[in-house]
């Protein structure tokens, strides 16, 4: 390589850079001239060609400082265009549109959807993409979080520390606090069962209701009980107001329980059992059938549609089964027995348990047990086992009757009702004198000897059947409105009525049934005041068949309990 004096590349290099910045600016970038390694130190005598400011400095007399420049080693840096002319490069950002699978290895992606071209060529697999972020109101943000997430210091990425923003949708949605209840309406039908209708079916009050502190505090831990009691509930809430909602959500829930009692029953009939061979049957399951008989009352159904609760209900308390939960045993012995004797009273094929069964609960008649404590009458304190045994005597004089012989009422027939009409002039009332209780008490005794003189005697008009029917109407007037004994009125009504040849009796029977239902609003009320209606008018023709009501039932095509 030959010398190069300073003076002949100053003024090449300003030749080049004035003429060619004019005409083509990028090309000075394009062009880089090549040194050779400096064999010589030629290079450490090469100065810097006079700038414009060293020229100006000249022509004013100025004195121009020569720089030398230092000895650098391999190729020098490309000579810079002056500011005027010299075009920044812009750096293009990377792209963050690209799969996850290229940015990771930061490959460039052909964005090829729904994987990109370039992991297939690669023999990779394509993450895909990131979910495109749609921008929303600061309204609509409200149920979003944002975090702060530091990314770990070995990461691919140069910075050490790198800190991304996350957005996120927090769920709203929590788990149901109880099974069964899960909506607005559910909450309804729980509060109207507990302040409205739990005191409909019992004679105690808020402090020892059972189905409050037995059967609420089980259906929380049994989702098919509590979907019972809220079709209960909803039943009672759609008799009276008919909304779509209340109704749509009541067929709901009856629905869901009635499928768990079946599932419930089928799973008691395949599973373990005791010792003895008998099934193990949970109390939740017993209750729910029980309720369901309350919830053909509450609906007033008039088609038999209590029957098969009430065959379950029976079948599952025949079982040898230890509950427990005595107080619940107890309780639902006594509420199942009130029911079986008084379906009875007006249905021809319906006949009770046989309670004097050795292998049923022996606490039923127990004296050791306060009347004060049943949850209804004529159970703990005796009088419904009279019943019992009038209804026998009753099917054996429809069959005499039936078959025309005579005479219809035999010798030990009336020997019989002799012997049921002493025991009921010697019970006495255990409830406290003049309280409602007691009040409701002795109406009971008056309409269970009513029902033993409908039975055994001919259906026309008598005194003492007169004076009874008035006895019973003096105890119907004197219990308040409002107390809770409202609740088990009905039976007693209906007997009543039954017997009531003299149209004087009649109106105050009519205020009983409106004041009944002015208090319960239940369903059956109505279809047991139109069968009294029509037992009224075959008394009023002197129609011997007023004596059989339940015929007159079956004939009028209603099937209900009247309780």
């Amino acid at each position: 390589m030959s010398p190069l004096s300073s003076s002949t590349l100053g003024s090449e290099l300003c030749s080049s850079s004035d003429t060619e910045a004019d005409e083509e600016p990028r090309r000075i970038f394009d062009v880089v001239p090549k040194l050779e390694d400096d064999e010589g130190g030629v290079i450490e005598n090469i100065k810097r060609a006079d700038s414009s400011d060293d020229l100006d400095s000249k022509a004013d007399g100025g004195r121009r400082k020569d720089s030398i420049l230092k000895k650098k080693r391999g190729r020098p840096k490309k000579p810079q265009p002056p500011q005027s002319v010299m075009q920044v490069k812009m750096t293009k950002g990377r792209s963050k549109t690209g799969c996850l699978t290229c940015r990771r290895r930061k490959k460039k992606c052909d964005e090829a959807k729904p994987t990109c071209l370039n992991c297939q060529k690669n023999a990779v697999v394509c993450e895909g993409y990131t979910p495109k972020q749609v921008w929303r109101s600061g309204k609509d943000r409200t149920t979003e979080g944002v975090y702060w997430v530091q990314r770990d210091s070995t990461a691919a990425d140069s910075l050490t520390d790198v800190v991304r923003r996350v957005s996120f949708t927090v769920p709203r949605g929590l788990p149901f606090l109880v099974d069964g209840i899960e909506t607005d309406v559910d909450r309804r039908f729980l509060d109207h069962f507990v302040y409205n209708l739990s005191h409909l079916f019992t004679l105690h009050d808020d402090s020892t209701n059972p189905f409050k502190d037995i059967l609420l505090p089980m259906a929380t831990q049994h989702k098919g009980l509590m979907h019972s009691l809220l079709a209960l509930s909803g039943s009672h809430i759609v008799a009276e107001k008919r909304d779509p909602v209340f109704n749509e959500r009541q067929d709901y829930h009856f629905a869901e329980a009635i499928s768990t009692l079946r599932a419930n029953i089928e799973a008691a009939n395949e599973g373990a059992k005791e010792p003895e061979g008998g099934l193990i049957v949970e109390d939740p399951t017993v209750a729910s059938t029980i309720v369901h008989c309350l919830i053909c009352i509450s609906q007033g159904t008039t088609k038999g549609e209590h029957r098969d609760h009430m065959n379950g209900a029976r079948e599952l308390l025949k079982l040898d089964r230890k509950s427990k939960n005595p107080e619940f045993q107890q309780f639902i012995w006594e509420f199942f027995m009130y029911h079986d004797v008084s379906n009875s009273l007006t249905s021809l094929d319906w006949r009770p348990v046989n309670y004097d069964d050795p292998s049923l609960p022996n606490f039923v008649f127990q004296a050791t047990i306060q009347p004060q404590s049943g949850v209804v009458l004529g159970v703990i304190d005796g009088l419904y086992k009279y019943l019992k045994k009038i209804t026998a005597l009753r099917d054996n004089i429809r069959a005499r009757k039936a078959a025309d012989l005579q005479p219809v009422v035999l010798y030990e027939y009336l020997s019989e009702a002799v012997s049921i009409d002493a025991e009921i002039r010697a019970w006495e009332s255990k409830q406290e004198p003049e309280t409602s209780r007691w009040l409701a008490a002795e109406l009971y005794r008056q309409c269970t000897w009513v029902y033993l003189y409908r039975t055994i005697q001919a259906s026309k008009p008598n005194p003492n059947l007169s004076a009874a029917v008035n006895a019973g109407l003096d105890c119907l007037r004197a219990i308040p409105r409002g107390e809770s004994t409202q609740c088990i009125l009905l039976m007693p009504l209906f007997i009543l009525g039954c017997a009531a040849f003299e149209e004087t009796q009649r109106p105050d029977l009519e205020i009983g049934f409106d004041n009944l239902q002015a208090y319960s609003n239940l369903g059956n009320i109505k279809p047991a005041k139109q069968i009294l209606r029509r037992v009224w008018e075959m008394m009023d023709a002197g129609d011997e068949r007023s004596w059989d009501w339940e015929t007159i039932m079956v004939d009028m095509g209603l099937d209900l309990l009247v309780t």
